[in-house]
């Protein structure tokens, strides 16, 4: 059973934890979690961009010229492709870059990141952070004080608004909820931040 310490908000060491070794303590699959991240990146795409094709674009009614005896190639339209202000051939269409994945290639990918950061050392379990107001510099202290990465993940075991939005302003720092964690955020952090209420909901989530 893998061990972490559990921090207080000044950034001390308050007592240790013992995680889940089904979430926590696997061995990383690369292939899993390479997977979910290229499908996370791939429904990101919105695949709204569209050219138009000869046969919408304006004008090209009648041939530009005769076929034979004017000594150039034969036309059909200025609307060809090799016109000037023709059609796109093959060009891109609006499309869907999306791709479903196996729940059980997802749930592995998940676990193999959180035990990732574990192994790493790059997970940090805090002990009751609370905020009664707005405020950044609290946020700023906090990870200060807990020695973050450029990039840190906080997760939230529910909605806080206060946290949020003291948090959102700093940059490489980004605050996310135990159901909408997803495996992307967690690899591209340096550090992940969670909350001690969070861990419990992760590994009933994830158990």
């Amino acid at each position: 059973m893998p061990n972490v310490a559990v921090f207080d908000a000044a950034g001390k060491k308050t007592s240790t934890m013992g995680l889940s070794d089904e979430i926590f303590g696997i061995e990383p699959n690369q292939s899993a979690m390479h997977l979910v991240v290229v499908n996370y990146l791939a429904n990101q795409r919105q695949g709204t961009q569209s050219t138009l094709t000869r046969a919408e674009v304006r004008g090209g009614g009648r041939k530009p010229w005769r076929q034979k005896g004017t000594g150039r190639a034969r036309q059909g339209s200025i609307r060809s492709p090799q016109w000037t202000h023709g059609g796109i051939a093959h060009g891109p269409k609006p499309r869907e870059y999306g791709f479903s994945i196996n729940k059980k290639v997802r749930r592995l990918a998940m676990k193999s990141a959180l035990s990732d950061k574990v192994a790493e050392e790059n997970l940090l379990v805090l002990d009751g952070f609370k905020m009664d107001a707005i405020k950044t510099k609290e946020v700023v202290n906090l990870l200060s004080n807990l020695n973050t990465g450029k990039k840190t993940l906080i997760v939230l075991p529910e909605k806080d608004e206060t946290i949020y939005k003291s948090a959102r302003n700093i940059t490489g720092v980004k605050t996310t909820l135990v159901n909408t964690l997803s495996v992307y955020d967690i690899l591209n952090c340096d550090t992940l931040v969670v909350l001690k209420d969070s861990v419990a909901k992760i590994e009933e989530v994830y158990a």
